[in-house]
């Protein structure tokens, strides 16, 4: 992750979640009283959150001591402590719900995306994510899919070319569209194509396409397309495949198959906080 964007990040979110002030925790810790807290798993799955435990603290005070206990991508069990903080109470007391949220968040996301990979159980497939994330938390998010064994397709726009079917549609054909982008684009940029027939994945082929995709097929209709492209063509598969039936495809030889499940569907791994202790106890 950009650690400066991260920052960036979070500063933000820390200025939405608070305003001008904690107006609970401000009203009943005055002082510079300190704690302690512990992040508490309540649920099995993978750990993603490192950066996020220690940067968002350390961005409220960087006196802030912190003790991680498990790193990114390391699976966690129900009941297993995953991070120790001290310091003054009211700025754990600050920090706690926006790093808890993004924590959980990515937790679940690299919990998913490594059940995706586990149910595939393809030694040359690979899972990759979609640009189905949620706005301003991207970076993060397909962060924490690498961080569950998936890998990044496109970050945006703005990094590969992908001619989707509305793009063939407008430019009249697959041909027409790859033609465009080759005359103006620089020769480190990649090629995507979308394909749906057989017709269209010859056109592709023949148009120099960097990488072919089989949108919405069956697995016997991408046994069928695959034979038709050439082996330095990369392969991927896309739309309608679910954890339930992603086990289908492990057999038809395409190199990736992506899933915007990995960053839609997932669900919040169960992570709580709890006060371990405060000075004032002692």
């Amino acid at each position: 992750m950009n650690s400066l964007k991260l920052r960036s990040q979070l500063e933000e979110f820390f200025i939405e979640d608070i305003g001008e002030q904690d107006l609970t925790t401000d009203l009943i810790f005055t002082d510079n009283t300190t704690g302690k807290i512990v992040f508490l798993s309540k649920d099995e799955g993978v750990f993603c959150g490192e950066e996020i435990i220690k940067t968002g603290f350390q961005l409220l005070n960087q006196d802030i001591s912190i003790e991680l206990l498990v790193k990114d991508g390391q699976a966690i069990k129900k009941g297993q402590e995953l991070a120790h903080i001290s310091g003054k109470i009211s700025d754990l007391l600050k920090g706690e719900r926006v790093v808890l949220n993004l924590v959980q968040r990515m937790s679940g996301i690299a919990t998913l995306t490594q059940k995706a990979v586990y149910t595939l159980d393809s030694s040359h497939t690979r899972v990759c994510d979609t640009r189905k994330t949620t706005p301003g938390l991207r970076m993060l998010e397909k962060y924490a899919v690498r961080c569950g064994g998936g890998f990044n397709h496109r970050f945006g726009l703005y990094d590969a070319v992908m001619i989707k079917d509305n793009h063939i549609s407008f430019a009249g054909s697959i041909s027409k569209a790859v033609e465009a982008v080759r005359e103006k684009a620089g020769h480190m940029v990649k090629v995507e194509v979308e394909v749906e027939t057989l017709e269209q994945v010859l056109e592709a082929v023949d148009a120099g396409a960097d990488v072919i995709m089989f949108d919405n097929r069956t697995p016997d209709e991408i046994k069928e397309f695959i034979k038709l492209v050439p082996a330095g063509i990369i392969t991927e598969a896309s739309g309608g495949i679910q954890l339930s039936n992603i086990a289908d495809y492990r057999d038809t030889g395409v190199d990736y198959i992506s899933l915007g499940l990995l960053t839609h569907s997932y669900k919040a791994l169960d992570i709580s906080v709890k006060v371990l202790w405060n000075k004032g106890d002692e």
